[in-house]
């Protein structure tokens, strides 16, 4: 008996570090994905076994985390191994990188098969909740939209609140885009500290920041409306520089960035935590999609061609 259970990746098209502190976020799943599977094991715990592709040093750096992670996913669902442990498989086509959603697509993928496996019949909402508490041991306080792109799929609004909004934005059709790998694996907690440090000791112009973050946001939901990817790339581009504001770009991310436009990009920024990790190009269409992905890769960058506004089983390559 193997039983599957799949978290999307996710790209954060706007306001990542934001939406901590209640700005409006964009945030869509990829066609990238984890899987998991459960099989029995015959010692009463949880035994990984993590086969992901990685960027090198990701698991390692990431070990500590990925275990308390895990433990809090075990708590959360309340799973008893007094008759048998299970053993879980990480896999899929989603490579492991900061800034992609790798942490939050395994917590979704995790509690998706155990709960298939322990017959428990989770809703969508249930799992997403419990991939929330596993993001805690990655993240520290995390703000709940990459376990929510990686549960839901599709193009999502989100708002950090009390009760956390979240709004589907509709797409006709997924979206070319292009994934730069910078290689180097980040620290999620460190630069979200640093941003909170900077922020308290530098409140008028942090403030004038954020509203123009939160300013972009409406405007880039506004130009999904009107399939209007021209002026959503140029978005995408000013909310890098406003990221390069808080200090949480770094050189090769600009390299990246810079790079993307050249060759054609509609628009770039990075993705994700920052300090590291990864950019994403907006490249509609396949011509283009392989071209920037080109430019990236002749530099000795890896990239991953993928779509955003992924929101089925279908739409998964």
């Amino acid at each position: 008996m193997k039983i599957e259970g799949i978290g999307f990746g996710k790209a954060i098209l706007f306001n990542e570090h934001f939406v901590v502190y209640g700005v409006p976020a964009i945030v869509s799943a990829i066609g990238k994905y984890t899987v998991a599977k459960a099989t029995p094991y015959e010692k009463p715990e949880l035994n990984l076994e993590d086969n992901r592709q990685a960027t090198p040093r990701y698991k390692e750096d990431k070990k500590d985390q990925q275990l308390d992670s895990i433990r809090r996913i075990i708590e959360k669902m309340e799973i008893d191994f007094s008759n048998g442990g299970v053993n879980v498989e990480l896999a899929g086509n989603l490579y492991c990188a900061s800034g992609i959603g790798a942490s939050a697509a395994s917590c979704v993928a995790m509690a998706r098969t155990l709960s298939n496996y322990y017959g428990l019949d989770l809703t969508d909402d249930q799992i997403n909740d419990i991939a929330f508490e596993g993001e805690k041991g990655y993240h520290g306080t995390p703000s709940g939209i990459d376990n929510t792109a990686s549960t839901y799929g599709g193009l999502i609004w989100f708002e950090k609140k009390q009760e956390n909004i979240m709004e589907k934005i509709s797409l006709a059709n997924p979206i070319e885009i292009v994934i730069g790998n910078t290689g180097k694996v980040a620290d999620t907690t460190k630069a979200v500290a640093g941003v909170r440090e900077r922020k308290e000791a530098n409140p008028d112009k942090y403030q004038t920041i954020f509203n123009r973050a939160e300013n972009i946001a409406y405007l880039a939901k506004q130009a999904f409306h009107d399939e209007d990817y021209h002026e959503i790339g140029k978005l995408m581009t000013e909310n890098h520089k406003l990221l390069q504001q808080i200090e949480v770009s770094s050189r090769e991310l600009d390299f990246l960035v810079r790079l993307s436009k050249e060759y054609g990009a509609y628009g770039a920024k990075l993705t994700g935590g920052g300090l590291g990790g990864n950019i994403i190009a907006l490249t509609p269409g396949r011509n283009l999609q392989e071209e920037v992905a080109n430019a990236i890769e002749k530099e000795g960058f890896q990239t991953v061609k993928t779509q955003i506004g992924v929101r089925r089983d279908g739409d998964l390559e």
